[in-house]
Formats: C-alpha cells, sequence, structure tokens
C-alpha cells in the first residue's frame, strides 16, 4: 500500500484584485506604468483585464505541475479561500489532472493579505486504499506564551503574546488504508528587509526558528518527545529558509558555474540537529535539490530548496530506497538550470511570467509502517 504526498507554494491564489498601484507606484504593475492612465475607474478596469488575462495561462500552468505530481495528498500554501480553491479545483485541476480532489481543507490563519495553508485529498490512492480525516486542528491562535517560546530574539520585533505561526500549522490525523498518519502543513515567516545591519533572512530568522520549535512542540506534546519519532508524520510546507544553497555564478552571454556550499545555520536546524526529521529532499545530489531560483542581479543569484517534506525516523526508515521528485516544469525561462536538469517547460511559459509558480512541487511515494 503507498500514497503519493507533495508539497507546493502556488503563489497567491487570490479572488480579489488589488487597485493600489493607482496610488503607490511602487505597487503597479509594470505593464500598467507603459501606459497613460487618466483617472483610478480607467486604472481599475486596466488592472481587471490584466489579472484575469495573465492569471488564465498562470492557473494553467500550477495546475499542470500539480497533474505531473499527480499526489494522493497535496498541501498548498497562498490559497486565498476555500472559494478560490474550489474554483481552482474544479476549473482548471479536474480538467487537468481528470478526476478532481473531493477532499478539500483550509482554516483562515494570520497572514495580513490573508493567503492560507490548505490541503486537497483523494478519496482513494491510486492502489483503492481509503484516505479519510480523523481531525483537523488549526494552530494559528497558539502564542509564543502558550508555549514558552518567547526569548530575547523574538522581544526585538515580537511581543509575548503574538501569535507564533505568520500563517499556520495545520495539523491533520488521517488513516490511509486504515493505518494512521499525521500531517503537518506550514507555512513559515517570509524573508523580510535588511534591519539592524542584517539581511533579510537573519532579520527574520529568530520568528521561523520559532515556528520551526512550535512543530516541534506540538508533535512531541501529542506522541511524548521519547516517542515521536516511531510515528508516522510529516511536516509539509514553504518554509521559507534553506541549509544549503547553490550559487549561479557567471552571466547569460559568458555562461555559468554552480557551487553548492552549506549555511552555517538555518531555522530548519530545529529538525535535523539531532534527527527529529529527515528532509527527504537531501537524498538527491547536492545540485538537485533546488525548490526556487532567487536572483537580484548578476551578482546575487542562487539555487535553493524552500519547499519541503520532513518524514519522521520511522516513515523516512520505512521508505529509505526512495527518492522525492522535484517538478520544474512550470519554472519561467529566467531560472538558470545546473548542466543535465534541463526541462521542457509548458506551453506560453515567459521569461519570468506565466509561469507555474516560482516554487516548484516535491512529491514522494511513500509506504505506511
Amino acid at each position: 500500500m503507498s500514497f503519493r504526498l507533495a508539497t507546493f507554494n502556488v503563489e497567491n491564489l487570490l479572488t480579489r484584485f488589488d487597485f493600489t498601484g493607482f496610488r503607490n507606484q511602487l505597487r503597479q504593475d509594470r505593464v500598467i506604468k507603459l501606459f497613460q492612465v487618466s483617472s483610478e475607474g480607467v486604472y481599475q478596469q486596466l488592472e481587471q483585464a490584466r489579472v484575469i488575462a495573465a492569471t488564465d495561462d498562470t492557473r494553467q500552468m500550477s495546475a499542470l505541475a500539480i497533474a505531473d505530481a499527480d499526489a494522493d495528498i497535496l498541501c498548498l500554501q497562498e490559497i486565498d479561500n476555500m472559494a478560490a480553491l474550489q474554483a481552482f479545483e474544479y476549473g482548471y485541476l479536474f480538467r487537468m489532472v481528470g478526476n478532481g480532489y473531493r477532499q478539500k481543507f483550509l482554516v483562515e490563519g494570520n497572514d495580513s493579505r490573508g493567503i492560507d495553508v490548505a490541503v486537497l485529498m483523494r478519496e482513494e490512492t491510486r492502489d483503492g486504499q481509503k484516505i479519510e480525516l480523523k481531525d483537523i486542528r488549526s494552530h494559528a491562535m497558539t502564542t509564543y506564551r502558550d508555549l514558552d517560546l518567547f526569548n530575547e530574539e523574538l522581544a526585538l520585533t515580537n511581543r509575548i503574546d503574538d501569535k507564533i505561526f505568520k500563517r499556520d500549522c495545520l495539523e491533520l490525523d488521517l488513516l490511509i488504508g486504515g493505518r494512521p498518519f499525521s500531517l503537518y502543513v506550514v507555512h513559515f515567516k517570509s524573508m523580510g528587509n535588511p534591519r539592524d545591519g542584517l539581511d533579510g533572512r537573519q532579520s527574520t530568522m529568530p520568528i521561523r526558528r520559532a515556528e520551526a520549535r512550535a512543530v516541534r512542540r506540538i508533535i512531541e506534546d501529542r506522541f511524548g518527545a521519547e516517542q515521536a519519532g516511531t510515528k508516522s508524520f510529516a511536516i509539509c510546507g514553504d518554509m521559507n529558509d534553506y541549509q544549503e544553497r547553490v550559487d549561479v555564478i557567471g552571466r547569460r552571454g559568458t555562461g555559468y558555474r554552480f557551487e553548492h556550499q552549506n549555511e552555517t545555520e538555518s531555522a530548519l536546524d530545529v529538525f535535523s540537529s539531532d534527527g527529529f526529521a529527515e528532509n527527504v529532499v537531501r537524498r538527491r545530489e547536492p545540485l538537485d535539490r533546488w525548490t526556487l531560483y532567487h536572483a537580484r542581479g548578476p551578482q546575487e543569484q542562487w539555487l535553493c530548496q524552500l519547499d519541503y517534506l520532513w518524514l519522521s525516523p520511522a516513515l523516512a526508515a520505512h521508505n529509505s530506497g526512495r527518492l522525492p521528485e522535484i517538478i520544474r516544469s512550470g519554472q519561467p525561462y529566467r531560472t538558470i538550470f545546473p548542466p543535465g536538469q534541463e526541462v521542457e517547460r509548458y506551453p506560453r511559459t515567459g521569461w519570468d511570467r506565466p509561469k507555474a509558480s516560482d516554487h516548484c512541487p516535491v512529491v514522494m511515494t511513500l509506504d505506511l509502517p
């Protein structure tokens, strides 16, 4: 008995328009800047037309990436609300995949933009094993005080009664073919702007580290610290941090070379330092673990993993001979691939848009002990 588990940040699956660009040039789309717009009403009409036209291509590619992942259980990030999820699943996924995801779960979280984590599940695995939800819990309201996680680092930007998860940690108890499986879906704090001499990653790392500690505490409080490793659980999502990266050195006209390097610290060390969970993507070759391309000019470009399937020790050991897959056909043409990793992009893919997402789906076939 096996099932396929995947995670994917589809990026801004929204049901609303953002018209703030009329007054704030920094939020105005580049194509609108090419035209003289005489009034806010005209701006709103143009912005609606632009978003609707671009969204159809984007969501076709998102659906193609999900279809290629072919997961039985799909963890998603950046979903506006259940209405957006239902419209996307019926209008795009159902047509692409051939059969839909009947089970849909989303709880409104804490993100100021209203983007949430969600889970789509089939009713059965591909070999006919029933997938059942036994319980679902949101941890969006959990505070630093609740889990005694507040410290001096966090005090620089947070208060003790602030919520730990900047989106949520959505916990699902499942039975797959009658066997228990616990799933934790997260989307950790994004890397912000530089502050107090620290870059955006370093300045926000204390918040992500607290989120990781909170996930671990939730699991250990439930199963017991000594017994957690023997249970079947997975922590999935966009964690906005990495323990290694591949520097991309060079320019388009002269070619590139790729250098792998480990980071000295990461918020995700909370999971890996003592073997609490395994990042199964690290079973792939070092240059082939990335799920996102980052670039700010030719002097700052790298490939890194932001999207994770962390498995409990028992579940990882039971699937020791298996590798996760990374679906990269939805990447825009601006993404630079190491030699031998090139893929055929989806039709109508652009230089930086349209695209399935800047993130790649990560999927793995698993057996439960």
